[in-house]
């Protein structure tokens, strides 16, 4: 039930980023259209907006990894075949993910909360809507690895079982 939850959530993810990703075109297309052709004046705005959306995919398409299994995990030895050192090698990983995704949420609050004093230069926007993706994005990796370090378990009892 809470593995379905979670799936919804990623495709979810995976929706808002296809939609930051098609946004961020718009002020890349503006800065290009302005610095190569001289048809529309050059926005400063632009390129601050650009940054937002783009801190926002980069730290959206990381919380999507975790979920598919794709971030965080470099293999230094040989994926392994008994069940126990199968289970060593993913819980490894997912406990590493697990102990930045703290680190990013316990220390991303004090980082909005710094952005929150703050507003961007061209845009006046307050940076808090940048910097709170942060703790944001430890939150959904502890939710991610954490169902991912329980599925590593759980395989690994019903393969000792049987």
């Amino acid at each position: 039930m809470f593995g379905r939850f979670l799936e919804q959530l990623c495709n979810c993810l995976k929706v808002l980023l296809g939609a930051l990703i098609a946004l961020l075109a718009v002020p890349v297309g503006m800065q290009v259209i302005a610095r190569y052709t001289g048809i529309i004046p050059v926005y400063l705005w632009t390129e601050e907006l650009a940054t937002f959306l783009f801190v926002w995919a980069v730290m959206i398409g990381a919380m999507i990894a975790v979920w598919e299994k794709t971030h965080f995990d470099v293999r230094v030895i040989p994926d392994a075949k008994h069940p126990l050192m199968v289970l060593l090698q993913d819980g490894f990983v997912l406990v590493m993910i697990l102990g930045f995704a703290g680190v990013f949420a316990w220390y991303g609050i004090e980082y909005a909360k710094f952005g929150y004093i703050q507003n961007s230069v061209m845009m006046r926007a307050n940076m808090m809507i940048t910097y709170i993706s942060v703790p944001i994005a430890g939150v959904v990796w502890i939710l991610f690895a954490g169902y991912r370090l329980y599925e590593a378990i759980s395989t690994y009892k019903n393969r000792a079982v049987n």
